[in-house]
């Protein structure tokens, strides 16, 4: 029979060594796996984390084994992103691919003390992805190392790491159909199947290309019923059970509408979801158990009924999680920012290696084979790496839908829009550029343009650093109550377009990119809900669970403003009832009536206890009236970028332009687009960071964007000189309104 048991404990690691030549002349260091190398560099910023090849070595005598009738493979759960194995100086694997399990056989090889070389890399290539993308690349063995014991006769481990048995599940007329392809190496006598319900058997079967029908079968239906059949699979050699797998399975049907949405087993069921990377606070993406299960509880907590799990495969438990749950998963590879040439092969791979690895799981309802790939440049190659994408996932799977998820500056009349069955739109109004009605402006004219395509909103977000507070918030601060009024608006958005089948929040936590250096924080991307160590939820937390969630709560935003210079000050409650009411120091203030969002203003004494009360429901915050605003609330260098203007002395002329005016209205005069074409050309050639450098926007979609934005708001992103900004405001100081 199988067995299986993790290869964990000490390994040793040498850093910077790519080939047994340099091993020798390296010391190692004691590591535990799974283990990744860039848990701090790749978390500090600096766009300097170490990629390069890194060995693991593992010691390890020879199992208990029958090697006359078995054998022995090794499984890896995650290798980032290429793996070189050896065993015992023999060359057995190499896997290129960060994000799938992988499998090699190494029982011709044993003996009484063996030795496993893994040689991992991490580093820049035109072939492995991703390449370019907001996040950190860990390298490292982070995920489980097994031992796999079989006897000659089992399922066949496949190319694409799969072991063997592939699961799909339909329904017809309340009748559950379970499709089986079974793959065993060896001799054998009867492959049998069994289902179960948890407390008998209600259904078997025999053979290795069957179907299994289950009458009146329960549905795996969402949250409220996330009901799992338990599917094993048996190989019998005369009395003998010779190998057994088990699976858990949900019968569910689904529609994508392009006008009403989404449709779980028949009834409209909008995906209101969150987007997740697999990575922490000082571990990396080498997560245990509990952390996945922490990540789930806080996920479910803010009401959330689905998941974007971005931008590669994630760890099979992780899945199993899910569909324990309930949750709807869109699941993905990362092909993603820039076509590459070279990685074509690359990109089959590992969607194979996904769709194979996943395919039983219920709860995922869509393979996402890109994203925001245009964002480096759009070209036929890109076009027809996609289409061959889309080919293999329905090759591979008749019973989901492909999907891809656009940058926003792909133009809503391209090809490559309506390529999958469902498509999604990442946008950023409101945050890198325009005003928050933008995403609404921008989803109405896609479905427009395309009123057959199911069309959903795969990211939305904006960056919160918990320490900057603001009585006055607005884009660009990285408050905690910008981003808490950015997810209010667009809860709200959404709910005026039942056509979109879903929206994914960007992101469910603070995640490393290492490029980054914003908002006060370096090495971190900090759209989440909840802080990088899980630790923090914000009050845009709060603001999602007023909408999404079912379960009672209240919650005062501002904990962390503590120290308030204002008279009266705004106090904001979130809630999913229907009254709160708000208590100063013991006094009430007053009763509101409303949905979500309850806004009240206190007259603040020197030190505040204030409470908000709903029925058998409160919550607490304490504040001080102080007599300057505290300045450790202001990001540096924001209140730079705020008083920046005023500092180069920039004239505004009555009656004539200025970099105030919006990028609209400069256009308006053949004056101003050569002012404004001298603009994009000096931010084009200012640009230093890697990932901006190399995306690139169609001229159609930057002027549709930026046309409602001041051109001052350009500028100060950019890192045009303050002799040249000078330059372009006299310039506009020339020219007179009447124009217009």
């Amino acid at each position: 029979m199988r067995k299986e048991r993790v290869l964990g404990g000490k390994w040793d690691f040498f850093k910077g060594c790519s080939d047994k030549t340099s091993l020798a002349q390296l010391e190692p260091v004691a590591v535990t796996v799974p283990h990744t190398w860039n848990s701090v560099d790749g978390q500090d910023g600096g766009n300097d984390y170490y990629r390069g090849i890194c060995c693991y070595r593992k010691h390890f005598p020879c199992p208990a084994f029958f090697k006359s009738s078995q054998e022995l493979y090794i499984e890896f759960g995650g290798v980032n992103s290429s793996a070189d194995v050896y065993f015992n100086d023999v060359r057995v694997c190499l896997h290129d691919g960060g994000y799938s399990a992988f499998q090699v056989r190494i029982d011709h090889l044993l003996k009484d003390e063996n030795e496993l070389l893994v040689f991992v890399d991490n580093s820049p290539n035109d072939s492995v992805y991703p390449q370019t993308a907001d996040f950190t690349f860990y390298g490292g063995i982070y995920r489980d190392v097994k031992l796999i014991c079989v006897e000659d006769t089992h399922f066949e481990f496949t190319k694409y790491g799969g072991k063997g048995v592939i699961l799909q599940t339909s329904v017809e007329d309340g009748t559950g159909i379970l499709k089986i392809q079974a793959k065993v190496s060896g001799r054998y006598e009867r492959v049998l199947f069994s289902v179960s319900d948890g407390v008998s058997t209600v259904a078997k079967g025999e053979g290795t290309d069957i179907e299994i029908r289950i009458p009146s079968v329960r549905l795996w239906n969402g949250l409220e019923d996330p009901f799992l059949y338990k599917v094993k699979a048996e190989i019998h050699c005369g009395n003998f059970i010779v190998d057994s797998l088990e699976y858990e399975v949900g019968f569910r049907f689904f529609t994508f509408d392009a006008e009403k949405g989404f449709f779980l087993n028949g009834r409209s069921y909008p995906l209101r979801g969150v987007s997740r990377h697999q990575d922490r606070e000082g571990v990396g993406n080498a997560l245990t158990k509990k952390m996945h299960e922490e990540d789930l509880s806080l996920i479910l907590e803010v009401g959330a009924n689905s998941i974007r799990l971005a931008h590669y495969q994630h760890d099979q438990y992780f899945y199993e999680l899910c569909d324990k749950a309930g949750l709807v998963c869109w699941a993905e590879i990362p092909y993603i920012t820039k076509h590459l040439e070279a990685g074509f092969q690359n990109t089959m791979d590992q969607l194979s290696e996904l769709i194979e690895q996943c395919i039983h799981h219920c709860s995922i309802v869509c393979w996402g084979i890109s994203n925001e790939i245009t964002a480096g440049g759009n070209s036929e190659g890109l076009y027809m790496n996609n289409k061959a994408l889309y080919d293999r996932c329905h090759e591979m799977d008749c019973t989901r839908p492909v999907a891809m998820a656009h940058a926003f500056m792909l133009p809503v009349n391209d090809k490559v829009v309506t390529l999958p069955d469902i498509a999604g739109y990442n946008l950023y109004y409101g945050w890198y550029l325009g005003n928050m009605d933008g995403n609404g402006f921008f989803l109405d004219t896609c479905h427009k343009a395309h009123p057959e395509l199911p069309i959903g909103l795969t990211e939305f977000g904006c960056d919160a650093n918990i320490k900057l507070q603001s009585s006055n918030p607005t884009k660009g601060d990285y408050s905690e109550q910008y981003q808490a009024l950015f997810h209010e608006f667009m809860c709200s958005e959404i709910d005026k377009r039942p056509y979109l089948w879903g929206t994914y929040i960007w992101n469910m936590f603070d995640f490393a990119a290492d490029a980054r250096d914003e908002g006060g924080t370096r090495g971190r991307n900090c759209k989440g809900l909840v802080t990088f160590d899980r630790k923090i939820r914000k009050d845009a937390f709060f603001a999602v669970k007023a909408w999404y969630s079912k379960e009672p709560f209240i919650h005062i935003c501002g904990k962390r403003y503590v120290n308030r210079c204002e008279d009266f000050s705004e106090v904001k409650v979130y809630s999913n009832q229907k009254e709160v009411e708000l208590f100063c120091n013991g006094k009430s203030i007053g009763k509101k009536k409303g949905e979500h969002v309850f806004v009240f203003n206190v007259k603040l004494s020197e030190r505040n206890e204030i409470r908000a009360v709903c029925g058998d429901l409160s919550d607490t915050i304490r504040v001080r009236k102080v007599q300057k605003p505290d300045s450790s609330y202001v990001l540096a260098s924001s209140s730079e970028i705020r008083n920046w203007f005023e500092g180069l002395q920039l004239i505004s002329r009555e009656g004539f332009m200025s970099v105030h005016d919006t990028v609209g209205d400069i256009l308006e005069t053949a004056d101003g687009k050569n002012i404004f074409e001298d603009v994009m050309a000096l931010r084009k050639s200012n640009v230093d960071d890697d990932i901006a450098s190399q995306v690139k926007i169609p001229r159609e979609m930057m002027l549709m964007t930026m046309k409602d934005v001041p051109l001052s708001e350009i500028l100060r992103r950019s890192r045009i000189p303050d002799g040249e900004i000078r330059r372009i405001n006299g310039e506009l100081n020339k020219i007179h309104k009447e124009k217009i």
